[in-house]
């Protein structure tokens, strides 16, 4: 860590100076780092007077963006885990702007041929120098191929990896450090939520995992000519350029233009739901970020998605446990609820269950009598949520981007028609998705996996014992109990034991003094201890004594 820092000096020193301007100073003060690193005292004291009528959230947001790609992106991502981030900090970290220059085209043009492995020109027949967009992490140029195919051409910002990783490991180091120094920080897990953000951010950085992502969900429609995936051209894609089909239409947030070039926003809006509910739960695997801005009209009525950087997985178990848990609300069930919701999640060991199972009661009195066509599943998923972060209960990864969809989609459909209910156009996929769980094949592969696991620890179950009985002879077991319940059992064991162990000490005093006087008769002589001493009557004395002491504990545990 120290090598690290002495390399990234500066960095460290611009990272730990925005912190401190926007009212973060306290958290680098416990880190230690603000004598460390010379962070003048007045930027501490001047950062929290200039920011006060500033909320959390804000400052949050605004020294993310001033910290540039990697903290933007950061931000961004972790913008889909409403489970672990409060909904006020949330509601700015949505608003974050990628603020980065465009990178001159003699740049673009270094990148292409650098990757490509040959010139400009030998492999493209036109290339735009003006981009068509930008962001933090690349820009977007159009070109024509050598066949005369229009393409949209992904250029990755010069040197970004090298900056990104930088970031990323000095935010991994403070972690690391606040771990150990901070006990909220521990508690919460910090420094995992960042190792997850950052892998995530390294998955965007490789353009070649986003071409395999667009070519899988354009394989979930190959027989819907309603829904248009842009085609990848393998030969002009690596790591850090990404060539695609260009798309010329009429983006969704563009709804003025949409309804002048005749668009019905309606059959649009049901189609962008029906085409994201279909990756989700017939497939499993489903575009993570379909905002208007990812989605374009063409002529027919048909859609276009793009942009497939950030993606979500649903598992068959994760599907089933969301059967489960449709059937738990459908049942009014709290306790099938909560049992969906720990089987989704990672809940602490110290959860109030008691209170979980209120704050279910409540959510699903909440939604009792609302018609299904009628409710909101941003708003449902955004208080499921909220549960699940008052309980720090951690939702997996691909399920909070599942929730990030959700609330996406309902705001691009809201934007399209606001007549159209996400949950009506759905309801088909979850009468099917419970269907499937119930049909005999499905649940005979189900009953199968379970013997097959079942047979497996059998299997097992004769070497187990043997490992079992093997520790517990060289006694290295040991068992904590800490049930509160137990506690009288424990301490009557106690009593109980300290008694045996108390008659065990007088028998065997006893036997002593009995084995002395008999060894003494035995050989006919006595010895010179007993006839010195009074040995006898001493040693009845006492035993008479410890015996007295025996029965008067008995007696007294009797009265207790």
């Amino acid at each position: 860590m120290i090598k690290k820092k002495i390399r990234h000096i500066q960095r460290y020193r611009d990272i730990v100076y925005t912190f401190t301007k926007y009212g973060f100073g306290f958290v680098m003060k416990e880190l230690g780092l603000l004598d460390i690193l010379s962070i003048p005292k007045r930027v501490f004291v001047e950062g929290n007077k200039s920011l006060n009528s500033r909320s959390t959230g804000e400052r949050i947001r605004m020294f993310l963006e001033e910290l540039g790609p990697t903290f933007v992106k950061i931000g961004q991502i972790a913008s889909t885990r409403p489970d672990i981030i409060p909904a006020d900090i949330l509601k700015e970290l949505v608003k974050l702007q990628d603020r980065v220059p465009l990178f001159s085209f003699g740049e673009v043009k270094r990148i292409v041929e650098e990757e490509l492995a040959d010139s400009l020109e030998n492999s493209f027949a036109e290339f735009c120098e003006i981009p068509l967009a930008a962001a933090s992490i690349g820009q977007v140029h159009y070109a024509v191929l050598l066949t005369g195919e229009r393409a949209a051409v992904k250029i990755q910002r010069p040197n970004i990896m090298s900056v990104i990783e930088t970031d990323l490991e000095i935010l991994q180091d403070l972690a690391r450090l606040a771990e150990s120094r901070i006990d909220w920080v521990e508690r919460y897990q910090i420094r995992t939520i960042v190792e997850e953000l950052s892998r995530s951010l390294r998955e965007e950085l490789d353009y070649e995992n986003e071409g395999r992502n667009a070519e899988k969900i354009a394989k979930q429609f190959d027989n819907d000519p309603k829904i248009h995936i842009p085609k990848v051209y393998w030969e002009f894609t690596t790591k850090k350029v990404l060539t695609m089909e260009f798309i010329d239409g009429t983006k969704l947030n563009e709804i003025e233009k949409l309804h002048q070039q005749g668009y019905d926003t309606k059959v649009l809006g049901e189609k962008v739901v029906y085409a994201i509910f279909h990756q989700i739960l017939l497939d499993g695997f489903f575009h993570g970020d379909p905002h208007p801005g990812n989605i374009v009209a063409l002529p027919g009525q048909v859609i276009a998605f793009m942009d497939f950087g950030m993606v979500g997985r649903i598992t068959p178990e994760m599907r089933s446990h969301m059967a489960s848990f449709v059937i738990a609300l459908m049942r009014k069930n709290t306790a099938e609820v909560v049992k969906a919701i720990t089987s989704m999640g990672l809940v602490p060991d110290d959860v109030n269950v008691k209170q979980l199972h209120s704050d279910i009661d409540n959510l699903r009195e909440k939604y009792l009598d609302v018609p299904f066509s009628q409710m909101s599943i941003g708003t449902a998923v955004n208080e499921l949520f909220s549960v699940a972060y008052r309980h720090r209960i951690t939702i997996p990864t691909d399920l909070t981007i599942l929730g990030k969809t959700l609330l996406t989609l309902e705001g691009t459909v809201e934007r399209l028609n606001h007549e159209i209910s996400i949950l009506a156009v759905a309801e088909p996929f979850g009468r099917q998705l419970l269907m499937e769980r119930f049909k005999p094949k499905n649940v005979a592969e189900f009953a199968w996996s379970n013997f097959t696991e079942y047979g497996d620890i059998l299997q097992e179950f004769p070497k187990t014992i043997k490992d079992f009985t093997s520790v517990m002879k060289k006694g290295k077991m040991q068992i904590e109990l800490s049930t509160p319940e137990i506690e009288p059992v424990l301490k009557r064991l106690n009593q109980i034991s300290n008694r045996l162990s108390f008659s065990i000490v007088l028998l065997s005093f006893s036997i002593i003094l009995v084995g002395i006087i008999i060894g003494a008769s035995l050989s006919g002589h006595t010895s010179k201890l007993l006839t010195s001493l009074p040995v006898i009557e001493i040693g009845f004395g006492i035993a008479a004594i410890m015996f007295l002491l025996l029965i008067f504990s008995i007696f007294k545990s009797g009265r207790s």
